[in-house]
């Protein structure tokens, strides 16, 4: 009996969400199933892939071939690759401490790579939620402005630039204070 594995579709319609299944090849798409390997959700950033890797490759040994789709998700999981080692082990290439050593390592660095994709994207959203609040105090403004009658704007025109002027001439008399006051020391000696 001829084996794949496949995606098996369930979810509702536009939010489609896959379980990954050992199949004979000849049951229908959503039909029956030889063994539920994991699942697969596309609708999250990154898409949420839980499966089952010992049994997966058990079969991928047995000889069942995955769809294209599958391929990819067995790929990204690393179930491919495990499958590959015990090959060497098989074969004498590797023992199975090598092997395991090996795929631990290579399982720490994608999950590495996806933590920082998930920075990333939270990263990126709080960026644009800040520059979308600042737009939206600018918009607010403007609208406040306009609002005002044109008396009003040029009152308060008049007080920012009365507000600024005493600032400088305060910034100003501290360091005009300052000689004076040396002048007054070097008089008292």
């Amino acid at each position: 009996m001829p084996v794949k594995i496949r995606l098996q579709r369930h979810g509702k319609k536009g939010k489609p969400f896959y379980w990954v299944v050992a199949a004979d090849v000849r049951a229908k798409r959503d039909g029956k199933f030889l063994e539920k390997l994991g699942t697969y959700n596309p609708n999250t950033n990154p898409a949420t892939i839980s499966l089952d890797v010992d049994g997966s490759v058990k079969w991928l040994q047995n000889g069942a071939q995955p769809t294209d789709t599958a391929r990819a998700i067995l790929s990204y999981k690393g179930v491919l690759l495990k499958h590959h080692l015990l090959g060497g082990v098989r074969k004498g290439a590797l023992t199975e401490e090598q092997a395991e050593e090996k795929f631990n390592a290579w399982l720490e660095e994608k999950e590495q790579k996806i933590q920082d994709k998930k920075d990333g994207l939270s990263k990126a959203d709080a960026e644009a939620r800040a520059q979308a609040l600042a737009a939206e105090k600018e918009a607010n403004e403007k609208r406040a402005a306009a609002a005002l009658p044109e008396e009003e704007v040029a009152e308060k025109a008049a007080e920012e630039t009365a507000e600024a002027s005493t600032e400088e001439t305060a910034a100003e008399a501290p360091a005009e204070e300052a000689p004076a006051a040396e002048e007054a020391d070097k008089k008292e000696e």
